[in-house]
């Protein structure tokens, strides 16, 4: 097998908003209307690459669907990863009016029921030892309030992250994250951030597919040589499974929990955009095997309505009671407490991590199926409901094709599939976990006709040999 390529420098886990096409696809499909609320939106906001300008104007979100002011609807299989039990949850938008008629707000100094009620849910959820929690309102805070409690409890302040990761947009959750789309030109960065490469099968940057034909755990072996030489790290900061996804080996967690312990580093694991179920797991450490020092979840927490994220540590870890560690003003909110209550009761009276796990399952085999007509696609991946169709130009360089997943990701959006394209090149899928059969194949025809139609045009530029 030749080398591989690997995508484009400054590519992220989102997709491009400057594309051509955007301008394009909204010329033919939106009205004046929809047009003169862009502006509107683009004359008052700071704009930022990812989120302007935006590609259209929302009226409604109801299940595993999104409606424009136009009426059209969309499947959304992208959902910023918060919509496991669907959006407008009945027993979510329940909880959440019957606690603002109660206690809306509790300040700080003081506690309240659904509070220590969702905290307890979670202990009792959670792996292993993990028995002490802290609620923030952002992934991005409670991977900050997880940094800073490693400090504390080590004494030291190194972490070891990973190329390529996303655990948030503050100044020292881009430090341990790996984007160039987050780093670049921003100036000086959190200091002791020492980074490694990603455990990412399919674009190894030891070629280890091409050497063995699998994964040898050499990035697990590297980390622990940087480890070794450091010598005084806190901890080692990790997505469990890349959100792209990129999913590595039960025997690559097992390792670096091992290296962890020999070193007296922590081990520090976001979940953020897929815990609670979307992998087939409630969190998806429990696919392999071993227990984090502390875990950090979000998004999805808050039932697809309430900004609300959570660390979840080791009771040995409950060391910073003179520390100001999570000093948020709504650290511990009772309505969306209330809200991430609600979602888990659905999750689990519902049997959505097992639904999850099974549909998973079908999706991924519908998608290989995919892939052997396709010569676009080089790789599927998946966890559950969780999944990746990696567009390539050439299987046997692996070139990334990124401009025709581009395409793709429009022509989905023409049909009425709302996706991601992460990395350039990776059409990223995160279903819903209360999606119904019949929606989830909906979504993988309109995929197939999708990329069918590039490939008819023949914009796709891939190898026919």
């Amino acid at each position: 097998m030749g080398a591989t390529t690997s995508p484009p420098a400054g590519l992220a886990e989102g997709d491009s908003n400057a594309s051509p096409r955007r301008a394009d696809w909204q010329a033919r499909t939106l009205d004046a209307e929809a047009r003169q609320i862009l502006a509107e939106d683009a004359r008052y906001f700071l704009h930022q690459s990812l989120s302007t300008p935006c590609l259209n104007v929302l009226d409604k979100a109801e299940g595993a669907w999104i409606t424009d002011t136009s009426g059209r609807r969309y499947l959304d299989f992208h959902g910023n990863a918060v919509h496991q039990v669907g959006f407008g949850n009945p027993r979510v938008i329940a909880a959440i009016v019957e606690q603002l008629t109660t206690l809306p707000f509790s300040p700080r100094r003081y506690t309240n029921r659904p509070a220590i009620a969702l905290a307890r849910k979670l202990v009792e959820l959670a792996p292993g030892d993990l028995s002490r929690v802290l609620f923030t309102t952002s992934g991005a805070t409670a991977n900050s309030a997880a940094i800073q409690l490693a400090r504390v409890a080590t004494g030291r302040h190194k972490t070891i992250s990973m190329w390529d990761a996303f655990h948030g947009g503050t100044l020292d959750t881009i430090s341990i994250g790996g984007e160039a789309q987050f780093r670049a030109g921003i100036g000086p960065l959190l200091a002791g951030t020492e980074h490694v490469p990603p455990p990412e099968p399919y674009r190894c940057p030891f070629r280890c597919l091409d050497r063995t034909g699998a994964c040898d755990l050499t990035c697990a072996r590297y980390l622990d040589y940087v480890l070794d030489k450091e010598g005084d790290v806190a901890a080692v900061v990790a997505e469990t499974v890349r959100n792209t996804p990129s999913i590595p080996s039960r025997e690559y967690w097992q390792a670096i929990r091992e290296s962890c312990d020999r070193h007296g580093t922590l081990l520090i694991l976001d979940e953020v955009p897929h815990a609670l179920g979307r992998t087939g797991r409630f969190f998806t450490v429990e696919h392999f095997g071993i227990v984090p020092d502390i875990l950090v979840i979000g998004k999805g927490l808050g039932g697809g309505v309430m900004p609300l994220a959570a660390l979840i540590a080791r009771e040995e870890l409950n060391v910073a009671a003179d520390r100001a560690l999570g000093h948020f003003t709504h650290e511990k909110n009772p309505v969306a407490c209330a809200a991430g209550l609600a979602t888990i009761a659905e999750i689990e009276e519902r049997g959505l991590v097992q639904r999850a796990a099974e549909l998973g399952a079908l999706a991924l085999d519908a998608l290989k199926e995919l892939a052997s007509r396709h010569r676009l696609i080089g790789d599927v991946r998946g966890l559950g409901l969780l999944m990746g169709v990696e567009l390539v130009r050439d299987r046997a360089t692996r070139e990334p094709a990124v401009d025709e997943a581009d395409a793709v990701m429009y022509e989905c959006l023409s049909r009425g599939l709302s996706v991601k394209v992460a990395m350039g090149n990776v059409i990223h899928l995160s279903a819903p976990l209360i999606v119904s059969r019949e929606e989830l194949a909906e979504a993988i025809a309109i995929l197939d006709l999708s990329i069918g139609a590039l490939e008819c045009a023949g914009d796709d530029g891939a190898d026919r040999n």
